[in-house]
């Protein structure tokens, strides 16, 4: 399998306008010549991407004084509400100014919501960040779908691993998510990643958070198992969860028993750390460079420096906001969207000095390339050392080609 496009975007700080600064809303004295609709989850249920919606209002102005962004959110129990969350994708359609609808995250339904759209309004461009629905689908109704890298991201998390001294790689995990084509295919890649690079690779099995025993009882077991796991492995050992429930307990005992973390499936300085180091950040809220800094300061302060890794943005912050500011480029005509260069740029106008990288979707079962869906991802941060310039490795041709196997 060929990783064709291979493009990083690095973004001068001087040259980008500071995520949190107080950058006033479009002009709402002139209305906005044409209407971007941002689809997103409610805090409840997908904070930070709710909160990509809000940068691009307090850029560009909310329809309703002028502006031109329409911000709504879907239901939080949208598999039992699938028909309510078309419907709303759709409703934005019937606004004349409307040029592009983003959804993020695609939940079930947004390719159906997509087709309508373009059965009726093929003008209109139809963008989503990370769908839940299989790649195929997605790919027939929306002009774009971005979704996280888990193939470059196989070898990068090991190879970052390696460069913070881990000999011992742990993949904790558990059957349904390893019965999923991204997940279990990561988990292949880290494996072979592994044996190439001289590290330990061991598989660990966690509760399912959505099992009988909840979420209390899968964070329990992490909390417990941890302690057992650095005695039996090492504290030159790498931890690496596919659940978001199971990353504050791992980072807590982690920070109490020794142990590296690289990042999280979806890494994010929100992603565990606030609650497994007791930061608050209720001030912060929303300004990913202020929340950086603080999360930093209080890993370090606990010993965790150069231990803890993650994304310097929210990946989710970063798709909402990014893809609004593409699709807003593509209809001014400054961008391509067939451009990956360009998604990147977009991209990059929210994440100051971070880099992306990423190449196209390519199914596994036919082999064909995908024109409209991306798999992108971020430079890893360690906390209390930088930057480590992963979007700037050459992953190995032999780990596209590894395949799926349950």
């Amino acid at each position: 399998m060929k990783k064709v496009t291979k493009l990083a975007a690095l973004v001068c700080a001087a040259s980008l306008v500071l995520i949190g600064c107080n950058k006033k809303a479009a002009d709402t004295k002139a209305e906005s010549d044409f209407h971007i609709g941002v689809v997103t989850g409610t805090v409840s249920q997908s904070e930070d991407d709710l909160r990509g919606a809000e940068e691009l209002i307090r850029r560009y102005g909310a329809v309703k004084d002028g502006g031109m962004i329409q911000h709504i959110t879907y239901p939080d129990d949208f598999m039992s509400q699938q028909e309510t969350t078309i419907s709303q994708i759709v409703a934005l359609a019937d606004d004349p100014k409307m040029k592009a609808v983003v959804v993020n995250q695609g939940v079930p339904g947004t390719a159906e919501a997509f087709r309508r759209i373009k059965e009726a309004h093929p003008d209109i461009l139809c963008f989503t960040g990370e769908p839940h629905e299989d790649p195929l689908v997605i790919q027939k109704s929306a002009d774009l779908a971005v979704s996280a890298d888990f193939m470059s991201r196989g070898y990068t998390i090991v190879w970052a691993a390696k460069q913070l001294g881990a000999k011992t790689f742990v993949h904790i995990s558990f059957p349904r998510h390893m019965s999923y084509e991204s997940l279990g295919l990561r988990r292949n890649i880290m494996e072979q990643a592994c044996a190439d690079l001289g590290i330990q690779f061991v598989f660990e099995t966690a509760p399912d958070p959505t099992s009988d025993v909840g979420v209390a009882g899968a964070q329990q077991f992490i909390l417990e198992k941890v302690p057992q796991w650095v005695e039996k492995y090492g504290k030159d050992t790498a931890f690496f969860c596919t659940n978001d429930a199971h990353t504050e307990p791992l980072l807590k005992q982690l920070s109490q028993y020794g142990g590296f973390f690289v990042e999280a499936d979806l890494p994010s300085p929100l992603m565990g750390y606030p609650g497994a180091f007791g930061i608050d950040l209720t001030e912060e809220a929303g300004d990913f460079p202020k929340i950086l800094r603080k999360v930093e300061q209080v890993v370090s302060e606990h010993g965790g420096a150069g231990k803890f890794g993650t994304w310097a943005f929210s990946y989710g912050f970063s798709v909402s906001a990014g893809l609004g500011e593409f699709a807003k480029r593509v209809i001014e005509g400054t961008a391509s969207k067939d451009s990956s260069a360009d998604l990147f740029k977009a991209l990059g106008e929210f994440t100051p000095e971070a880099n992306w990288n990423g190449g196209y979707y390519i199914d596994q079962s036919t082999g064909v390339r995908a024109k409209n869906q991306i798999l992108i991802y971020m430079d890893t941060y360690i906390l209390g050392q930088g930057f480590l310039k992963t979007t700037e490795l050459e992953v190995p041709e032999k780990y596209f080609k590894i395949k799926f196997t349950k």
